[in-house]
């Protein structure tokens, strides 16, 4: 993509050169050199790089021999800066700085040994263009770099309030992060540019319709990618449901079961308590009256024995009278 202080010579010439990704926190970047025109003293090389915010980065000159090197320029574009430029003279061996504000931007060595430009602990304002022109007495060359810094989002994912959507955002990522979802549902995202040149992506999905119970939001950045999982309110329940429907049911039947037995067993010991005889005399009395019964009513001896003592007994008591008399 076109940078919007770029002119349509240079979207031509983008057309006709070579964008290379490469890292350049400890050495330079030098590109393939793919256009060359003889009948020109200009050849100008294009890179793409990106760089992760924090780190230090390193832009290189072409590489032509410093012997014939009559003067070089950097031209820095910055979004919302005006035009820094520093340019270093070989013949009376001064260095110009021009709207060069920013100190973490400085020559990577003297000069006069190496042309080189770094970048200390990149920020997103170091976001921009950055041009090295160098003129010799062979002709005149140029490196452009179209310098991207990198900034990994926040990952995120929630339920709503009504537990029916759910949420994976991407916050201040620079650039924008992809994000996808496993399985697919009902989902609207969205970007949000924040005053600082990052981005922030949401998106939103709704699994209302099918019987999902756990999404994956899957976040996608140049500096790195992460998977979010998430178990919806609505699988929640429907585990629920079904806890409820297998479980709870057998458990209130054995208890059923268990208390009944129980039950039965307290009235059966309580009627045979009540059934137990009470140890009285007069039950003893009335045990012993049928042996007694069977004993005067069957015994023979007994009863002439009686009439013997009875009769004994009356002539005792009439011999008595008369000897009284």
């Amino acid at each position: 993509m076109l940078c919007p202080w770029r002119t349509s010579d240079l979207g031509l010439l983008l057309l006709l050169t070579v964008f290379s990704v490469a890292d350049s926190a400890n050495s330079c970047v030098n590109g393939e050199q793919v256009i060359k025109n003889n009948s020109s003293t200009l050849t100008e090389v294009h890179f793409l790089e990106h760089v992760p915010m924090g780190t230090r980065s390193v832009l290189c000159c072409p590489p032509v021999l410093l012997e014939s090197v009559v003067v070089i320029t950097w031209k820095i574009a910055l979004r919302s800066q005006p035009l820094c430029t520093r340019a270093y003279k070989k013949e009376t061996n001064q260095t110009i700085h021009t709207n060069c504000t920013d100190g973490r931007i400085t020559w990577a060595s003297r000069p006069d040994l190496s042309p080189h430009l770094q970048i200390n602990a990149v920020a997103v304002s170091h976001d921009g263009m950055y041009t090295c022109e160098i003129v010799t007495s062979n002709g005149n060359f140029h490196n452009v770099y179209h310098l991207q810094v990198l900034v990994p989002p926040e990952a995120n994912i929630f339920l709503r309030e009504n537990k029916d959507l759910v949420v994976c955002e991407a916050v201040a990522g620079k650039p924008a992060a992809q994000i996808s979802w496993m399985p697919e549902g009902h989902c609207v995202t969205k970007e949000e540019e924040n005053s600082n040149g990052t981005v922030t992506v949401r998106s939103t999905c709704s699994y209302s319709d099918s019987n999902v119970s756990s999404v994956t939001c899957l976040v996608s950045h140049l500096t790195g990618n992460r998977s979010l999982p998430q178990v919806l309110a609505s699988g929640t329940s429907k585990s629920n449901d079904l806890y409820i429907k297998c479980i709870i049911p057998p458990i209130i039947i054995i208890l059923i079961i268990v208390g009944s037995v129980w039950l039965l067993k307290i009235r059966a010991f309580r009627k045979c308590k009540l059934k137990k005889p009470a140890a009285t005399p007069v039950i003893e009395e009335d045990e012993m009256q049928p042996y007694a019964f069977y004993t005067t009513k069957n015994n023979p001896l007994y009863e002439a024995a009686n009439k013997v003592h009875v009769f004994q007994v009356s002539q005792s008591g009439v011999g008595g009278l008369d000897f009284h008399i």
